[in-house]
């Protein structure tokens, strides 16, 4: 069960890292200019939302991490985790519910080299909102919840690593068993000399 815990975080994180970073780069406002303008334009996610692609890396870098970092680490990863699922969320949702001009002003800047908030406001007939908002929405309520879940069984979680499988072995061989030469490796980098006989029990 714990090491299913740990897998499904991990595959969940950096699934929905995945999708806020392609959403980053898809439509999320249909604005429709007036006075003549040549053309509509059709505003991202990374310019409606600046952080989102960053924020969706990070995820992808933290998912990623899960899957090796000790107890500690996990639990930090979760809380920060969290913290990226309320920032995307609070980011996203006045998008989602009625794009402000600052949504979509640097867009149509972009595109009419019409500077100022309400220069920009006076030129959109209308602003639309795709369904990309609403997935980036549902991707920081998952990651909230993959995150609270890191912090509640991640420091149970199994610890993998040739030392640990290295410790288990040397634990079920008999104290007077030889010792292979990557066991003896793993002696030396821990600071203890394999040559040296264990006092008797």
């Amino acid at each position: 069960m714990i090491r299913r815990a740990r897998l499904l975080s991990v595959l969940i994180a950096l699934a929905a890292g995945a999708v806020g970073t392609i959403s980053s780069t898809q439509t999320w406002i249909h604005v429709v200019l007036g006075d003549g303008a040549s053309a509509d334009v059709a505003v991202a996610g990374a310019d409606a939302v600046p952080v989102l692609a960053p924020l969706c890396l990070a995820v992808l870098a933290l998912g990623a991490a899960l899957s090796i970092v000790g107890r500690i680490l996990r639990l930090v990863f979760g809380a920060i985790t969290v913290a990226i699922a309320v920032l995307l969320f609070v980011l996203t949702l006045p998008v989602l519910t009625g794009p402000h001009v600052d949504a979509y002003a640097p867009a149509v800047t972009d595109t009419t080299g019409i500077t100022g908030d309400s220069a920009v406001a006076t030129l959109v007939v209308s602003a639309t909102v795709t369904a990309w908002p609403a997935v980036s929405l549902l991707v920081a309520v998952v990651l909230a919840l993959v995150g609270v879940f890191v912090l509640v069984t991640g420091y149970g979680w199994a610890t993998g690593g040739r030392k640990y499988d290295t410790a288990a072995r040397r634990a079920a061989l008999p104290a007077d068993a030889p010792l292979d030469a990557i066991d003896s490796w793993d002696d030396l980098s821990r600071g203890t000399d394999p040559t040296t006989p264990e006092p008797p029990r």
